[in-house]
């Protein structure tokens, strides 16, 4: 089976005012699996020409994939205070209501897995499971230095940090996206709601992480001390290409069939 065609983005528009867009894959009288994107990324680069949105097709299941505020087509303030995770998780929900979806399963990566763990926390009765691919405890973008960041992207200077180097040149590379939004979003999400042992969501979880991940030990050790939940590890894969991984769709699809 071909990869489903690229829809065009549906809007959805949050309790702020921002224009979220959103794209749907598959009969909606499937069983739904809302999907959020990582950091810089969105719902195309991350789900859809990786190969997900295909295989959960062909699975039996209804998928909305979200471009995150700040990510893809969908609207990019550069004000920090539009990126707390209370107005993230808002997103998820507004998209589940315009959709008329009362439960859903959730797939996250990176940052849509930490968004993924404050909402399948705080409204267990909409999310029934949820997949984190590429979480671990804390805050992995503490020691992003927002102010070289800024320094970089208005004169150009260069970046001494690694991790800041690295997220800029990733982001970079992905078509549309707005450097000074990027920022904005890790400044705004600072300081706020973690995942750690003691905030764990009940429902079944899965943990993914990859086998050259940075963060696998802390993905793991999250996963132990969360209730309910498994953890995979995607071979040869680090942070970045862990989507795309034959591996890690194939453990998706077979939990989310877990749930039927």
């Amino acid at each position: 089976m071909i990869t489903p065609v690229e829809p065009q983005p549906h809007a959805v528009y949050s309790p702020d005012g921002i224009k979220l867009a959103t794209y749907e894959f598959g009969d909606p009288a499937d069983p739904t699996i809302v999907a959020v994107h990582g950091f810089a990324s969105s719902a195309l680069v991350n789900w859809h020409v990786t190969g997900w949105t295909r295989d959960l097709v062909r699975a039996g299941f209804h998928v909305i994939a979200i471009d995150q505020r700040g990510h893809g087509a969908s609207d990019k303030p550069h004000a920090p205070a539009a990126y707390t995770m209370e107005l993230l998780v808002a997103d998820v929900l507004q998209v589940l209501d315009a959709y008329l979806l009362d439960e859903v399963s959730y797939a996250g990566y990176s940052l849509g897995a930490r968004v993924g763990w404050q909402a399948a926390r705080e409204h267990p009765d909409r999310i029934t499971r949820a997949m984190l691919g590429g979480i671990p405890d804390g805050d992995p973008l503490k020691r992003f230095q927002v102010e070289d960041a800024r320094a970089h992207i208005e004169s150009g200077a260069d970046v001494a940090d690694r991790l800041t180097g690295a997220y800029l040149t990733m982001a970079s590379s992905v078509p549309g996206n707005d450097l000074e939004a990027l920022v904005a979003l890790v400044e705004g999400m600072r300081d706020g709601p973690q995942p750690g042992p003691d905030n764990a969501p009940t429902q079944p979880v899965l943990f993914a992480t990859g086998s050259e991940d940075s963060i696998l030990a802390a993905s793991r050790e999250l996963a132990e001390a969360t209730p309910n939940s498994t953890f995979f590890e995607i071979p040869g894969r680090n942070h970045f290409n862990a989507p795309t991984s034959r591996a890690f769709r194939d453990a998706g699809a077979a939990f989310f069939n877990a749930g039927r």
